[in-house]
């Protein structure tokens, strides 16, 4: 990640001006929201889905919790959440309208109709007032974010005192072989499992050279704190394919 003011900063593994990273990332969402769901499970090989369960399991959604979903792009996280709160609210924010549109395509959104609400919307400046949620979460969306602190400091403000932060995103693995052969499979299978799939090769080489840009896990915790959370952890997941991120606004 580069230093916030030097007006650059990483698009894959091209540098571009800050101020065209939104709309670039908006594109490759734009071309893929109608696959999003598989390309999901393309990039895991299905495994998404059980990570996606154990986000759940740590953060053990309880009754009556209003949940913000940032980057909820297809609604996969708040309609976990609510099915596990078993009462509650949710509102799913993305960049991309396009992928709010499936999101509200699917079955799950129609019996949630009542508790969920759909807003455009950036992560660096939410359209939210200070202390309004309890539960705010991002699932492999905070790599795509300009400014991934600015998005933090955002979180820590939308919450309650007493709200808790969660992020899923893809990582590092600490063993360098591993992460060397984990490497291989996504820079050469991927790409090619993208142009067969949803006939859109670009989007995916920038999806799997975003990871590999992303801080790792230690240095990501470091950026949590700096946001103001407390009692911040983390939980590597298949070894650290992936990693979830805790935080509390205390």
């Amino acid at each position: 990640m580069t230093d916030q003011n030097d007006k650059t900063t990483h698009f894959g593994f091209e540098t571009v001006p800050e101020n065209e990273k939104a709309g670039r990332v908006q594109g490759v969402f734009s071309s893929v929201a109608s696959k999003y769901d598989i390309m999901n499970d393309v990039m895991s090989g299905g495994i998404h889905r059980l990570w996606k369960d154990a986000m759940m399991d740590w953060l053990a959604p309880r009754p009556g919790q209003q949940l913000l979903d940032v980057a909820g792009g297809t609604g996969d996280i708040s309609f976990r959440f609510l099915k596990r709160a078993g009462a509650g609210h949710a509102t799913v924010l993305d960049l991309t309208e396009s992928m709010l549109v499936e999101g509200r395509q699917r079955a799950d959104a129609a019996q949630m109709h009542d508790n969920l609400d759909w807003v455009v919307g950036d992560a660096m400046a939410l359209p939210f007032e200070d202390n309004t949620f309890d539960v705010y979460t991002i699932s492999f969306g905070i790599r795509n974010v300009t400014r991934p602190q600015d998005a933090l400091t955002e979180a820590y403000r939308v919450l309650k005192p007493g709200g808790r932060l969660m992020v899923l995103e893809f990582s590092q693995l600490p063993n360098p072989a591993m992460q060397k052969a984990y490497d291989l499979y996504s820079f050469n299978v991927i790409p090619r499992m993208g142009q067969l799939i949803a006939n859109d090769r670009d989007s995916y080489q920038y999806l799997v050279e975003s990871i590999r840009n992303f801080p790792d896990q230690q240095t990501f915790l470091q950026m949590v704190r700096t946001a103001g959370f407390e009692n911040a952890k983390y939980r590597n997941l298949s070894l650290g394919v992936a990693c979830l991120h805790s935080g509390w606004k205390i």
